[in-house]
């Protein structure tokens, strides 16, 4: 196992805390152009508190705090419902170029011809992935692009003098998807899973009515699991004059093998940092974007990039627009690494992308399920979900489960989710992972459950060899411990 020897340097200090008077990580030039006194009334007042370090002891600061990290470099991020897949370099790199990190938004458009040719290329791209007829990428993230859908569909009812005020969820969607009805009006009305955990049509029928909007549909749905009756869902939904929804987070399990239009899907959102390269931990950075059928054009965002006699144009020139819903255009970053990421795969390996994750869940979900219950059995997508009800008859709760991952090495899944499965553990292994790594986590699940059963109490102390061990999480939620340097 791996340890961390906190002996070796500080970490533990904040960086204030090293400081000592007049010392400093930097040399400045002399000036050598006119001094220019700057009004009184931009001067500080007072002398900013920053700690004074050697540069030495600032690299050996944060070169020492980042390997108490955990990230995707370090090791397998297994996170469901996450997509926490490796992010080339190559696309770091050329997001980095200093002709996308120079510009500045309020340019002249003719400056940025570049950068609009790539939002509107890529557009292009993500409309022949999804087979939708029209794309934005002005949403920052998938639940801004759920907020901004749901949007469209309530100026679409309207438009037409129709009133329809709730929107169908199944009982296994993302949390993101009742927040955003509720934030957009809507009343979002619970739809419960069969014994397959697919959508109960018998359910879905005794729902829908004129006064539903749309039934917001995740596939694979939270369980890993397709909903085989899309077309029966899809014939429900559309004669009673409503519209199907795809939270188009887990696009991962099926890229380049089928598209959303072909199960009549007339709107959807995609997750850019998830299916698309840039993973999206602690929170960040995220990109959206909203895919519609020709119908709802209308009602996209604006600006939208025009291309017009081979110039591209931001144009506001859309009357039943839903407005603006994001400053400037979207998060330029991570679509430029979106872009690199399609036309570095280009079709075929965008194929390969979801074949891989697809076996690679059903591998790990195989072999794992002999220790572990498994609710919903699969064939599964890209992910799958166990559940620690055998673990818990010994007094081994889920949480002991992640906590112990975390001392052989493995970021632990997501837990107590989806919520219709007891003591969730929710597991995505993605298609950039080896079948060491999947061995390897194998093999620490294995004795995770063998622990459980010879050796308990080492489950329920853990993590022993973090930097920081198990808190009291109510504690910790009610006392928060925080250092402030003003």
């Amino acid at each position: 196992m791996e340890r961390y020897d906190l002996t070796q340097y500080p970490v533990d200090k904040l960086s204030f805390e090293l400081s000592r008077p007049g010392r400093k990580a930097y040399t400045l030039p002399d000036l050598d152009v006119p001094q220019v006194d700057i009004p009184k009334e931009y001067q500080r007042q007072s002398i900013p508190r920053l700690p004074e370090l050697s540069e030495p002891e600032v690299m050996r600061h944060f070169t020492n705090l980042s390997t108490l990290n955990y990230h995707i470099e370090r090791g397998f991020y297994p996170l469901g419902s996450c997509t926490m897949k490796y992010n080339p370099k190559v696309n770091e790199y050329i997001a980095r170029l200093p002709g996308f990190t120079e510009l500045h938004p309020l340019q002249p458009e003719s400056t940025v011809q570049g950068s609009l040719e790539l939002i509107y290329e890529l557009e292009r791209l993500l409309t022949e992935i999804s087979g939708m007829d029209n794309v934005s990428l002005q949403p920052v993230a998938g639940a801004h692009s759920e907020l901004a859908s749901l949007l469209i569909v309530r100026k679409y009812f309207n438009k037409r003098g129709e009133n329809r005020n709730k929107i169908l969820i199944p009982d296994s969607a993302h949390g993101t998807n009742p927040a955003s009805s509720v934030l957009t009006g809507f009343e979002p009305i619970s739809i419960k899973s069969n014994e397959y955990g697919l959508v109960d049509l018998n359910t879905l029928c005794k729902a829908m009515g004129t006064d539903v909007a749309c039934l917001m549909l995740t596939i694979p749905n939270t369980l890993g699991l397709f909903e085989s009756q899309i077309d029966e869902i899809a014939k429900i939904v559309h004669e009673n004059g409503g519209l199907l929804y795809l939270d188009g987070a887990n696009l991962n399990a099926f890229l380049g093998i089928t598209k959303p239009s072909d199960m009549g899907f007339d709107i959807m959102h995609f997750n850019l940092h998830k299916t698309f390269g840039t993973p999206h931990g602690t929170g960040g950075p995220g990109g959206g974007g909203i895919g519609v059928k020709g119908f709802l054009e209308p009602f996209l965002p604006v600006p939208r990039v025009e291309k017009i006699k081979n110039e591209y144009k931001l144009s506001y020139d859309f009357p039943d627009s839903i407005g603006r819903v994001h400053s400037f255009y979207g998060n330029f970053g991570v679509c430029v690494k979106a872009y690199a990421y399609i036309k570095m795969l280009g079709a075929n390996g965008l194929k390969g992308v979801a074949e891989n994750a697809v076996i690679n869940a059903n591998y790990l979900m195989t072999v794992l399920k002999e220790y572990y219950e498994l609710p919903y059995p699969g064939p599964c997508m890209h992910e799958f979900v166990l559940s620690g009800d055998k673990q818990k008859a010994l007094g081994i709760k889920t949480l002991d489960i992640a906590k112990r991952l975390l001392d052989y090495g493995f970021h632990p899944p997501t837990i107590y989710f989806p919520l219709i499965v007891h003591e969730a553990l929710m597991i995505e292994p993605t298609e950039t992972e080896s079948i060491e790594t999947l061995d390897s986590f194998i093999d620490a699940m294995i004795k995770i459950d063998k622990e459980a059963r010879e050796n308990p109490d080492i489950l329920r102390s853990a993590p022993h060899n973090t930097p920081v061990r198990r808190l009291d999480e109510v504690k910790a939620a009610r006392e928060l411990d925080v250092k402030f340097y003003s």
